[in-house]
């Protein structure tokens, strides 16, 4: 692993797994719809990173929204993390834009009594959809926050209707090699995964999400529909095309690459450290330079008073 370590102020670049650091240049290859990257660092162009789509949605405000300022739609859209599109922040915003995004489907499956295949469109329609404006806190020691569109989980969920025997669901992202160039490394297995209890994927908060800023997802930040959990370090899949209910826990992507650091639950947790290095604070981008404060991390990413029962008398050590 490329990075510091014991230091204080550790940076997002300096905890990149080292086969991701050293295969970044192969996800290059292929980028998709003309797009010609050369061997110097990716550039973002300033249309790419300031476009607002003309695919506005209509949305209602959210009792669940922070007060807090959104992060700049500028950052938001320009510093991802998409390794199905490249490993670098900068990368899924030049090459996921040959993504296509119709047709697309979502097979839902599994332990249901309904499972069935949903056409996007319809599942932009099933509920009215909300403003919700989140903490974004990735375990990497950077947050956001983001005025997400989307509805809760567990409308779909409702509608699905699953069985007694559905204790988990797991949310599959597309894996697709002519249009992902990040396929061709073995940064993680593909297709990539993720993974919730049935009570926290029911929870009020978690946001089956299709918008941000009042527009259609943008590619790079895991368009058409993807999942966002705003207690939780990751989990929140990005292009999704299957939902399953299942009896056992999922093995997700990270826990599968490195279970060690990275546990099923992946709580925001400020008392229990990453095993290389402090989760204690973190650092707001687009607050200020590589020099900035950093801010104290919150228990729950600061939602503790709607989702900490859901952990009670559980060892948030042990299930990390």
């Amino acid at each position: 692993m490329l990075i510091k370590r014991n230091t204080p102020d550790l940076l997002p670049s300096e905890i990149t797994p080292r086969q991701v650091y050293e295969g970044r240049r192969q996800l290059i290859v292929g980028a998709g719809a003309g797009v010609a990257l050369s061997a110097a660092p990716v550039s973002v162009p300033i249309a790419c990173a300031q476009k607002i789509s003309d695919q506005r949605l209509k949305t209602v405000p959210s009792p669940h929204s922070t007060n807090e300022p959104p992060t700049p739609h500028q950052y938001v859209t320009t510093y991802n993390n998409y390794y199905e599109f490249g490993t670098d922040k900068d990368e899924p915003a030049v090459l996921a834009q040959g993504l296509r995004l119709r047709p697309w489907t979502v097979s839902v499956e599994g332990e249901v009594l309904k499972p069935r295949v949903f056409d996007v469109d319809e599942l932009l329609a099933m509920a009215s959809l909300e403003e919700r404006i989140y903490r974004l806190r990735c375990v990497e020691g950077w947050s956001m926050v983001i005025p997400w569109v989307g509805y809760s989980l567990s409308e779909l969920i409702r509608r699905v209707q699953p069985t007694g025997d559905a204790k988990y669901v797991e949310f599959t992202t597309l894996a697709d090699k002519n249009q992902m160039p990040g396929l061709s490394s073995n940064v993680l297995e593909w297709p990539y995964v993720e993974g919730l209890r049935i009570d926290e994927a029911n929870h009020p908060l978690t946001l089956l999400t299709f918008g941000l800023y009042g527009e259609v997802l943008p590619r790079q930040n895991g368009a058409p529909v993807r999942m966002v959990i705003p207690w939780i370090w990751f989990h929140s899949g990005k292009s999704i095309v299957r939902i399953r209910f299942t009896r056992t826990q999922p093995v997700t992507s990270w826990s599968r690459a490195i279970p060690r650091e990275y546990g099923f639950y992946s709580n925001v947790n400020p008392a229990v450290n990453h095993p290389r290095w402090s989760q204690a604070t973190e650092r707001r981008i687009g607050e200020g330079g590589i020099f900035q404060r950093k801010r104290p991390t919150l228990m729950f990413n600061g939602y503790a008073d709607q989702v900490a029962s859901l952990y009670a008398g559980m060892d948030l050590r042990k299930f990390f």
